[in-house]
């Protein structure tokens, strides 16, 4: 069910009335939902009861201390793709070793972080970060448990952005020099192969993809197998996406159907091939948990005709909300409170000094200087993607419980913005 609702009128987060938390907390805010949050990551836990599973939310969609420390109350863990993610994971008391680090280009310090924390494990992604790994663990005296993240050549059909299994992306090894590099990693002395990863891109509605990507991994541990490499977990990643409600956009797949399909193919392999013997897997879902919990509730500055287009101009922009300029993404803005008058065709942008700063084209809105708007599904790469450009102060973001408002990020201000800048002598 959606925690945001119409109710007399005026648009609510779950029993808060929207126009409540603009007067407490000014605009622009992200405004998340806590039931919708739980309610969505328990979506994941619950299709896993009874498996050997673990859940590691893909963080960099949403890495609020509030919402992770939410998450790892329910049993989550985290996908990071930082030191710095480590870090907040840790302040929010999340378990490291229920961590699994991915990314293409690992440094030497984030990787002494993550052995000194004892991280679940390191999804590897080339032979030269292999090598630079197995440097860091010997100098510290220890052996980092690796997994290799297979790039199988899948096309996701999604944004070329969010694409990340094809050949032609800078992720994961090639599924064609695999085996090589798993014997590689399983030659140098302070390394551990335990796990195979893939992960092919995001906002797919469609589980097919996945299913096929699965089917390669499959294949190869098997092969691995043969070789005397035996792995512990298959890691399937994250991708699904949710709906954001364009004319004819396609449902997700639901999430429940998508994990039973993958277990169901597991264990008819293992069964098959290893005489029933389990193998853990594991989830890395980012968007699918916090894509929907969350809105941008931004004000009206300006109403501004002009002889080709109108504009909505509002207190939010580009460096608040990138999905639009960078992916050309389509979100949804609805009026948070009636407004006299008919609709008329806006694009809705912001104050940023840049043709691209918008938000919204050719929307139908009935609104007036100073009225509310809200951009939906705005919980997943809103804060996170966020940028100071023009010397903006980033969103406050308020998580609502029920009636409780919580103010879970304060609005910088530009005194924080230039705090750490120095005056030449």
């Amino acid at each position: 069910m959606s925690h945001f609702f119409q109710l007399d009128g005026v648009l609510h987060a779950e029993s808060t009335p929207l126009p409540r938390i603009a007067e407490h907390f000014g605009t622009p805010t992200y405004v998340y939902s806590k039931a919708a949050l739980l309610e969505n990551f328990s979506a994941f836990f619950d299709a896993c009861a009874g498996r050997d599973a673990l859940v590691c939310y893909a963080m960099k969609a949403n890495s609020n201390l509030a919402i992770l420390d939410l998450l790892a109350r329910q049993g989550a863990g985290f996908d990071i793709v930082s030191g710095g993610e480590l870090l907040r994971v840790i302040a929010a008391g999340g378990d490291p070793r229920k961590v699994i680090f991915s990314g293409v280009g690992k440094t030497v310090d984030e990787m002494r972080l993550a052995l000194s924390h004892d991280i679940l494990c390191f999804n590897v992604e080339s032979i030269p970060e292999l090598h630079r790994l197995n440097e860091v663990a010997g100098a510290m005296g220890k052996q980092a448990r690796v997994s290799l993240r297979v790039n199988p050549n899948v096309d996701a059909k999604t944004h070329p952005y969010i694409a990340t299994g094809l050949k032609a992306n800078k992720f994961g090894v090639a599924f064609d020099d695999a085996l090589a590099t798993y014997r590689t990693a399983a030659s140098l002395p302070h390394l551990v192969p335990v796990g195979i990863d893939c992960h092919i891109g995001s906002q797919l509605l469609d589980d097919a993809p996945l299913l096929e990507a699965l089917d390669k991994l499959i294949e190869l541990v098997d092969a691995l197998a043969l070789d005397g490499i035996v792995l512990d977990h298959l890691d399937m990643g994250g991708g699904i996406g949710i709906n954001y409600g364009e004319a004819g956009e396609a449902e997700p797949v639901p999430v429940g159907d998508y994990l039973g399909r993958v277990f169901a193919r597991i264990d008819a392999w293992r069964q098959a091939s290893y005489g029933g013997k389990p193998i853990k897997v594991i989830f890395e879902p980012g968007r699918a948990i916090v894509g929907d919990t969350g809105v941008l509730l931004t004000r009206v500055e300006f109403l501004k005709p002009g002889a080709e287009k109108n504009f909505c101009i509002v207190d939010a922009a580009m460096n608040d909300l990138m999905r639009p300029a960078l992916y050309q993404a389509w979100m949804d803005v609805r009026e948070v409170a009636p407004h006299d008058g008919e609709p008329v065709i806006y694009d809705v942008v912001g104050p940023v000094c840049e043709s691209g700063d918008w938000l919204a084209r050719e929307r139908a809105l009935a609104v007036g200087q100073g009225d509310l708007l809200a951009i939906m599904q705005a919980g997943a790469y809103g804060l996170t993607m966020s940028s100071n450009y023009n010397t903006r102060g980033r969103a406050a973001e308020v998580m609502v419980d029920g009636e409780q408002l919580h103010l879970i990020r304060q609005r910088e201000n530009p005194a924080d913005l230039f705090a750490l800048e120095s005056l030449l002598k």
